[in-house]
């Protein structure tokens, strides 16, 4: 099966890359804006037509779209995430390949769910902010563009790799500071919203499924159970062996916090602070994984514990 994979440097496209290099049956074709792609070709500002003449000569059986902002003002995103997928859409109509479309989209899309609900594909989408809307924009066009699609809403992922600028990257990065200066204490703001976290070996696995079944439409890829971060914090504080107080900052919900000991007063001292994934999501989120079980034959395998563990260890070798 030949596979052309966009976004394979991404923090999901890295693992998508592994696992489809793992199966023998698989001859992968990498495509990005990076030096290390197979093919160098940008989507943001590339043609269809192109992208197309590429197509018609490998000749693939299936497309994976890895690629995509989650930063970024409206413009950047509509232009990353909008724009780029109705380059591929357009691109496919043209090709002769015939090639199924595997599409990487996300829970942003659906916005914000009333707490204690699990968000089912048939729900109503409600973004919250510009990076929900522009991928909800991408989610649409692949689902009318009559080609063979289905389209992945990857829940919040966790695991190697996580971003430094994630809640829980910055959770990871609070705790190695507080380790390595010897505080006792660590002060964190923030905490109180709750997300389905996944971790990205398991998202990858998910994608392999989706490359090789017929299910089209939309997909939740979740754990399908909500996680409040201030109880990932302990766990991670657990796993990362970080005997010091856990203080959760007082305050309405917002951009999450970390004060590490007690604030100093100096006035070059500026405490850092995280911003949480511009997902537009409320206070929580959980998914119905049902369908992925049902018409991908996936559930998830990697606890939040691994994933957290996984995350530790990589930022503990900054210290």
């Amino acid at each position: 099966m030949r596979v052309l994979l966009i976004g394979a440097n991404g923090y999901l496209g890295r693992f998508v890359a592994d696992r489809l290099l793992a199966d023998p049956a698989v001859q992968l074709t990498a495509l990005g804006r990076g030096d290390d792609a197979d093919v160098r070709f940008d989507l943001a500002t590339g043609s269809p037509g192109a992208l197309t003449r590429f197509l018609d000569a490998v000749h693939p059986g299936v497309v994976i779209n890895c690629a995509g902002a989650t930063r970024g003002g409206a413009r950047e995103l509509t232009r990353h995430n909008t724009v780029a997928v109705a380059t591929v859409c357009e691109a496919l109509r043209r090709s002769g390949c015939g090639a199924r479309l595997v599409q990487i989209g996300c829970s942003a899309e659906y916005g914000p769910s009333q707490p204690g609900s699990s968000t089912a594909e048939d729900a109503v989408p409600r973004p919250g902010g510009p990076y929900g809307v522009s991928k909800l924009a991408a989610t649409e066009l692949v689902l009318g563009s009559g080609l063979d699609a289905v389209v992945l809403r990857v829940f919040s992922p966790a695991g190697p790799g996580t971003p430094a600028g994630s809640p829980l990257g910055r959770l990871a990065e609070a705790m190695r500071r507080a380790m390595q200066s010897g505080d006792g204490e660590l002060k964190l703001g923030g905490l109180g919203a709750q997300r389905d976290f996944i971790d990205v070996r398991d998202v990858a696995r998910a994608v392999h499924a989706a490359s090789l079944s017929a299910a089209q439409g939309v997909i939740n890829i979740g754990s399908g159970r909500a996680v409040r971060l201030r109880d990932a914090a302990a766990v991670l504080a657990r796993v990362a062996g970080y005997g010091g107080a856990l203080h959760e900052l007082d305050g309405p919900p917002g951009p999450l916090r970390a004060t590490i000991g007690h604030p100093r007063t100096d006035p070059d001292h500026v405490p850092p602070v995280a911003y949480p994934y511009p997902d537009g999501c409320g206070s929580w989120q959980q998914a119905d994984v049902r369908t992925a079980r049902d018409r991908l034959g996936w559930r998830p395998r990697i606890n939040l514990e691994e994933s957290l563990a996984d995350i530790w260890m990589e930022a503990a070798c900054r210290i």
